[in-house]
């Protein structure tokens, strides 16, 4: 018998719509505010994270068709999320945001808006008027963070321009308003260890955080990171390191959460390094027979919530030490 060992994203979407859905990428011209006081993230290229999306001077609408036209015709599809990809896109005038989403509402077999954003560029007043225009178009609207680590000494390191704070605050405010989080996260980002994955699993776990990407890191071409990988002071992890830390995360993460992604996904002339030269789908299969060798199932170590040292007190030490008191 075959034995689920987490929750996929593709399953999850089956679950809440019914059937198959694809997410179509929406390239908008804009920016990210860690560009503008500085070079931006390490590892992050001057085309930011929207390496197969559409020509930004598109419209909304005529990006989506590109795309969904040849989502059709390849899958047969039927429903899709308009994902707008690319930067940090609330960093927009809200007015010019909406008028994008607007657009994208209009598109036939659209049933939900995922906005990818950054922590420090989420607030109330935003979130406020995506929850009207929620409403009043009935469609979902899911936010996507880049957090990458839980450890803030290596987004600093990694000139992320926030620290764990915002994120958590971020988190928070976005929770009053009922809208889904998916936190990205990079696994194996130099001065991490397989403690902080661990760590950064329980920091979303104990969060109203509903889903994770995984990413492994790649060092794309003229992005920060690049010079130092080639000049050997940058240091990646090996394969199976990232294996097992892929592993551990999914033991500590809570197993209702949606494992959207594991592995990172680049075209190879976009970067000096991706996945340890293999394809992500057969690092798929290694992670699945690791997972399937050591028994492992999602939220095994899960147990860290609710007080968890309060159950000491039904060992026979603890009744002793209270008998005394």
């Amino acid at each position: 018998m075959n034995i689920q060992r987490y929750k996929t994203y593709s399953d999850y979407l089956k679950q809440t719509y019914g059937e198959k859905v694809y997410k179509l990428p929406v390239n908008l011209a804009l920016t990210c505010p860690n560009r503008l006081e500085g070079a931006g993230c390490t590892f992050c290229a001057d085309a930011g994270a929207g390496f197969e999306a559409q020509d930004a001077r598109m419209s909304v609408t005529s990006q989506l068709l590109a795309n969904k036209q040849h989502i059709e015709n390849k899958y047969k599809a039927h429903k899709f999320i308009a994902y707008f990809q690319n930067y940090t896109n609330t960093f927009l005038p809200l007015p010019k945001l909406l008028a994008y989403m607007e657009e994208a509402a209009l598109v036939a077999g659209v049933v939900e808006i995922s906005i990818s954003t950054r922590p420090d560029c989420i607030s109330d007043e935003l979130l406020g008027q995506l929850a009207a225009f929620s409403q009043s178009h009935e469609l979902h609207i899911h936010l996507e963070l880049g957090l990458q680590t839980a450890n803030y000494h290596t987004l600093k390191a990694i000139h992320r321009g926030h620290g764990l704070a915002e994120f958590i605050d971020a988190v928070l405010r976005i929770a009053n308003y009922g809208f889904t989080v998916c936190t990205h996260l990079i696994l194996n980002l130099p001065g991490d260890t397989i403690d902080d994955c661990i760590e950064t699993a329980k920091i979303v776990s104990v969060l109203p955080v509903q889903m994770v990407k995984l990413h492994s890191l790649y060092i794309a071409r003229h992005s920060p990171m690049e010079e130092a990988y080639r000049s050997g002071t940058l240091k990646i992890c090996s394969k199976d390191e990232y294996l097992l830390r892929a592993a551990a995360f999914l033991e500590y993460v809570r197993p209702d959460m949606v494992i959207e992604r594991l592995f990172s996904r680049i075209p190879e002339a976009d970067a000096c390094f991706c996945n340890w030269g293999e394809s992500w789908w057969k690092l798929l299969a290694q992670f699945h027979d690791l997972l399937e060798e050591r028994g492992i199932i999602q939220g095994d170590c899960c147990t860290y919530m609710n007080g968890s040292k309060l159950k000491l007190l039904d060992t026979a030490d603890a009744r002793e030490y209270t008998k005394k008191e």
